[in-house]
């Protein structure tokens, strides 16, 4: 178990010092995530989402482009599907 820790701290030291602005970027759209996350679960069955759709947008815009730049097809895919869906939620509650 401490190797698997110990190769995460190296796979995240190496990750800094290659992109920083890409490390920086994907640790607040991780931060954005889980509090995204927490305040849905705490305000069910009235979540806010005025404020977490924008919000789930701009993580997964920051994470497809982190994705971009590590070539990873699948991952760019992903998050420009939930942008979308996401989007379209955005609308459709602004048109109530």
């Amino acid at each position: 178990m401490i190797e698997i820790i110990k190769g995460i701290y190296a796979y995240a030291v190496a990750d800094f010092k290659n992109h920083q602005t890409r490390f920086m970027l994907e640790m607040l759209a991780w931060m954005l995530s889980i509090g995204c996350s927490i305040t849905l679960a705490i305000t069910i069955p009235h979540p806010p989402f005025m404020i977490l759709y924008p919000l789930f947008i701009s993580q997964c815009i920051v994470f497809g482009w982190s994705a971009y730049t590590r070539k990873s097809f699948g991952m760019v895919g992903n998050y420009m599907l939930l942008v979308s869906i996401d989007s379209v939620a955005l609308i459709r509650l602004f048109l109530g």
